[in-house]
């Protein structure tokens, strides 16, 4: 059994994680701003008020897992925005990065004192991010704070390589959750979430720093 905290789990990616990873028999701690009646329902640790963006919030976070081991840190809180060129707000722009890009690296940070060697940082990221894999342009904030984590992500592969703590970047594929308007070309979030499970559960330190799909096809950068 193996000990997960999970960030932004009150709905979508973030609870199915928490379900699928309970089911099994793991301890899942789930972190979010305010629970949700489907989350509660999980009967699992809920840890509430925790705003990824804030250092004190964090820092409480901290205090309350009283040193408690992490064995698989998921970074799943995340915001998208719209930002075409001709719908442009710098304040949205600085908005995505903090949440999406800024955030998961200073939680991570904060959290190595509770991790060891074999334990596991998974940002949860999106092709969106990939310079070379954008052939549709827009999307501007959400593009550029989803390449910013994936920089964080290899940076944290080679600074954590010593400390034998693996990193993934995983693309959780297009799923259809709140976040993505319940999109009728999405997958299921219980299908994206085994693959998230399955590429957690190979991750190891040949494949650190990586940039997969859910589905396990290798990403471009």
């Amino acid at each position: 059994m193996s000990t997960y905290l999970v960030t932004g789990c009150n709905r979508g990616i973030g609870l199915e994680c928490c379900r699928q990873l309970n089911e099994r028999g793991d301890k899942v701690i789930a972190t979010c701003r305010a629970s949700s009646d489907e989350l509660d329902s999980l009967g699992i640790r809920i840890e509430t008020g925790v705003d990824v963006t804030s250092e004190a919030s964090i820092l409480t976070l901290k205090k309350n897992l009283n040193g408690l081991s992490i064995d698989v840190l998921i970074h799943n809180a995340g915001i998208a925005e719209a930002s075409s060129l001709e719908n442009l707000e710098a304040e949205s722009l600085r908005r995505q990065f903090e949440v999406n890009a800024i955030a998961p690296l200073m939680f991570t940070r904060a959290m190595l004192g509770n991790m060891n060697k074999g334990s596991k940082v998974i940002l949860i990221t999106s092709r969106m991010g990939s310079i070379e894999d954008n052939t549709s342009g827009g999307s501007y904030g959400y593009r550029m704070s989803k390449a910013a984590l994936c920089m964080v992500g290899k940076s944290l592969s080679i600074d954590l390589k010593p400390y034998g703590i693996w990193i993934a970047l995983l693309h959780p594929g297009l799923v259809s959750t709140g976040m993505t308007g319940f999109t009728s070309n999405g997958i299921n979030p219980d299908q994206s979430v085994n693959g998230i499970i399955n590429r957690i559960d190979s991750l190891d330190f040949e494949n650190s720093g990586s940039f997969w799909h859910s589905n396990g096809e290798l990403l471009p950068w």
